[in-house]
């Protein structure tokens, strides 16, 4: 896709180009991604694993650091993130080991934090997403390491105060939640990218069950590393990191104000300086955090008190086996093959169990594109009506495929379906032919011109104004027209063939209004 210089161009799903001084800029960014674990317990204790409880009310001995309190490994966490990786098609390394990393932090009770350095649970891997124009991504993956959380640490407002206190406060609930760490190549080149790649991370975690994946809630937090270069040259320019990003909606906001803000740096003759940035969402702009001249010296080694981690392949295969149809997968075929749109398939993909439905109707013999309309519309709406998941509701897969056939046959009409699967969501007579509930509640679909003639002449008798300004040219009233000969038919009339009758039986009109 050609964009033309001098100025930043943003489209859904280009890359970005930025003309600076005559020359072609690239954006550049690799994003790292923490997600907190969906288990029951924290990473290294029994601690509940929970959202919202009371501050500092989930703790113990062991993720407060106490003394000569021991770490346990949660096995669940560990298949979690092995699951994970296998999804991107990671290696899973026969040995892997915990490490401290060593650092000062408040919320931090231990002064270290149980991580992964050198050798990590996951390497390599792929993630592939879908760009809203249609085109496909791919970006690199690092590894997937597991860790613990820090505690969360409330600082106080500018005129440094919190309720009345001058202190900040530490609570410890979040200490030692599993927490795995997404490390990505540094492959995504614009805000759209680096959305479409998140939304790829979640929606598979998502269907994994491996986490939640609530920004909201702090289950997903990520930090996006963006330099600029020249378009064509191999080595990275200086990057700034950006934090406090709480919605995918802001990250795409924090990488377009940050672009912006580094090639005016450059354009103006200075230089970009290696720093954390963080995002300040109500003036839309990346801010000032902290520089970054050096990287830190975490003086990383093996923890003593945990024993390495040896994985049989065995083991491998059997989560392997736990995976399940991926998202993507899903995904190339509903876009690749079933020709669904970009929107049609993440949003059928996305809400967990419409899947596994329309491919269900679609293997039952229904037309993609009909099974879709159907469950993205009417279905959706019912269960949002109802509070009953598509997935639970009385009106099965092989029953939704008989009114889209009977639809397709001439047989009902589509207001009539719409009928029926409002009745059949809540209630659906398996035992009785559809054939035969249309026959005995006299639901067929009026497909004789003469019968629809006679209601015609009924219509346009009651309504010769109506009548008149179609005539005149006001055309867009034929809409209404149809609507009337649907109401004195009881919804059974062949909405094409109304209409069909309706211009036959008016002229043509003088002109269109």
């Amino acid at each position: 896709m050609s964009v033309t210089l001098g100025a930043t161009a943003t489209m859904p799903g280009a890359k970005t180009a930025i003309d600076i001084n005559g020359v072609a800029y690239e954006a550049v960014m690799g994003i790292e991604c923490h997600v907190e674990l969906k288990t029951e317990t924290k990473m290294f204790c029994g601690c509940r694993n929970i959202f919202g409880a009371e501050p500092n009310t989930n703790v113990c001995p062991v993720c407060l650091g106490m003394p000569g309190a021991l770490p346990v490994p949660n096995r669940r966490a560990i298949e979690l993130l092995v699951m994970a990786g296998l999804a991107f098609s990671a290696e899973i390394p026969a040995f892997s080991k915990f490490d401290r990393k060593n650092y000062f932090y408040p919320d931090m009770p231990k002064d270290y934090q149980i991580s992964q350095f050198d050798t990590p649970l996951t390497q390599g891997g792929v993630v592939p997403f879908w760009l809203p124009d249609g085109t496909q991504g791919t970006c690199r993956l690092t590894r997937i390491h597991l860790e613990e959380d820090t505690g969360k640490s409330t600082h106080a407002s500018r005129d440094g105060r919190i309720a009345g206190s001058t202190h900040s406060l530490v609570d410890f609930n979040r200490a030692g939640v599993p927490l795995m760490e997404c490390v990505g190549e540094p492959d995504i080149r614009s805000g759209a990218e680096a959305v479409a790649y998140l939304e790829a991370l979640k929606r598979t975690f998502v269907a994994l069950g491996v986490s939640d994946v609530k920004m909201e809630e702090g289950s997903l937090r990520c930090d996006v590393n963006l330099s600029l270069r020249p378009i064509g040259q191999a080595e990275y320019g200086t990057k700034a990191e950006i934090k406090n990003m709480n919605s995918f909606n802001s990250v795409a906001r924090a990488i377009e104000s940050e672009i912006a803000r580094q090639a005016d740096i450059i354009r103006s003759g200075g230089r970009v300086e290696q720093e954390t940035r963080g995002w300040d969402e109500a003036a839309g702009e990346t801010h000032a955090m902290r520089s970054k001249e050096k990287a830190h010296d975490y003086r990383y080694f093996p923890d003593p008190d945990l024993p390495p981690i040896e994985f049989a392949e065995s083991d491998v295969t059997r989560l392997r086996g736990m995976l399940g149809v991926s998202p993507q997968v899903r995904l190339d075929r509903m876009i690749g093959v079933e020709k669904l749109s970009i929107v049609q398939a993440h949003n059928i993909v996305d809400k967990l169990g419409l899947a596994d439905y329309y491919d269900a109707v679609v293997a039952a013999g229904a037309k993609p594109q009909a099974a879709v309309n159907l469950v993205l519309g009417d279905l959706s709406r019912l269960a949002n009506e109802t509070g009953t998941p598509v997935s639970t509701s009385a009106l099965r897969p092989s029953r939704l495929v008989e009114l889209i056939a009977a639809v397709d046959a001439g047989t009902i009409n589509s207001k009539t379906q719409k009928t029926l699967v409002e009745r059949f969501y809540t209630t659906d007579a398996a035992e009785i032919p559809l054939t035969k509930i249309i026959v005995d509640e006299g639901l067929g679909q009026v497909s004789d011109s003469g019968a629809i003639d006679s209601i015609v002449a009924e219509v346009l008798a009651a309504n010769e104004k109506t009548a008149g300004e179609y005539r005149s040219g006001k055309v867009k009233v034929m809409g209404f027209l149809v609507g009337q000969v649907m109401k004195q038919s009881r919804g059974k009339a062949n909405p094409a063939l109304a209409e069909e009758r309706l211009r036959a039986a008016l002229g043509e009109p003088e002109g269109a209004a």
